[in-house]
């Protein structure tokens, strides 16, 4: 079938795909580290010895950075926000220009339609071996590594249950498709691409 220019057939942009992927990283970044500073570490509040007469330095509070049990001095607290804003036509960009790259490196394939009758993980691993015989995909019958990110035009249980037990691959639906996602796996396959590849050419379009 004809691909669409739009999604297949953009030129690598190495530094969009970089901010884009690096900026949804940061949104799902936990904010969950933090230390204590001098006023939250507990005690410290009488003053050691007094100010003069005794030929030591001065000091107020025990609880110091410069103790031993003293709080800590720049350090990381929950305050810090680590959101970034991606612009929704950058991130739609960003995932084109990696199908296309994916596309011209040979690990895009389009399937026909993924239908089983029941949850099978042995007749999902026979799909994937028959796929591994088409040139350049052998090694999508490797246990290492994520091999397939598999794309189905709407969520199906079937299908999911099917796989979800074969190492390196992962079932997805077109539209939750992200530039992020897609770099961890070698291979994209694309399962009922009449219906998949028109879902992924609309989100580019911007609505008025």
């Amino acid at each position: 079938m004809k691909l669409p220019e739009s999604v297949f057939g953009l030129r690598w942009n190495g530094d969009l795909v970089h901010q884009v992927v690096v900026g949804m990283q940061s949104n799902q970044r936990a904010n969950t580290a933090q230390v204590k500073d001098r006023g939250a570490v507990r005690g410290g509040g009488k003053k050691p010895w007094r100010q003069k007469g005794t030929g030591r330095a001065r000091h107020g509070s025990s609880r110091s950075p410069i103790w031993k049990g003293g709080g800590a001095t720049h350090g990381p607290t929950t305050e810090r926000n680590y959101e970034k804003k991606i612009n929704k036509k950058m991130k739609t960009k960003a995932l084109f220009t990696v199908i296309s790259q994916k596309h011209r490196d040979g690990e895009v394939v389009l399937v026909d339609q993924f239908k089983f009758a029941t949850p099978k993980t042995k007749e999902a691993q026979n799909n994937i071996n028959a796929l591994a015989k088409i040139k350049g995909f052998e090694k999508l019958v490797y246990r290492k590594g994520k091999r397939a990110l598999i794309a189905l035009p709407a969520g199906d249980a079937k299908v999911l249950k099917s796989f979800q037990n074969l190492p390196g691959t992962e079932v997805i639906e077109t539209r939750n498709l992200n530039p992020e996602l897609l770099l961890n796996y070698q291979y994209l396959v694309i399962s009922s691409p009449e219906i998949s590849l028109p879902l992924l050419e609309g989100r580019m379009k911007v609505k008025k």
